[in-house]
């Protein structure tokens, strides 16, 4: 079982996973843009949700760095990045919508890395991967 550790308006983790080094400017930036306002798991993905929506500049291309078992997407496949997923697809994890056959489709942005994105859309990826590597949940 997992051992969490959530605070009241702040990040919750999992302690038992390993996490990347802790980037100050980074927690900093979560912690008071992002999240700043967020007492719950609803407040932090809908402060995330904005945040993305806001910052990520579409369309640009994404390769996927990991295969996962809810997507179609194999290790080093790139795809065209066109939009973030719908908000009601984002409560646990946030997702984007990728070109795929003659359709879009969701897909975790933790799987994908842009690239050659403009420096708003690098930093907010980034940013995400971060928090996701850090092991931080809504």
């Amino acid at each position: 079982m997992a051992d969490w550790r959530c605070f009241p308006g702040r990040l919750c983790s999992n302690r038992n996973r390993a996490k990347a080094k802790t980037d100050r400017q980074t927690e900093q930036r979560i912690e008071q843009e992002i999240v700043v306002d967020a007492y719950g798991a609803e407040g932090r993905a809908m402060g995330w949700y904005y945040y993305l929506e806001e910052r990520l500049r579409f369309p640009f291309p994404g390769k996927c760095t990991a295969q996962r078992a809810i997507s179609p997407l194999r290790r080093g496949q790139e795809v065209a990045v066109v939009g973030l997923a719908p908000a009601e697809e984002c409560e646990h994890e946030m997702f984007v919508m990728i070109g795929w056959e003659d359709r879009t489709l969701a897909v975790p942005l933790a799987q994908l890395e842009a690239i050659q994105p403009d420096n708003t859309t690098a930093q907010a990826v980034a940013d995400w991967h971060y928090w996701v590597k850090q092991g931080y949940q809504f």
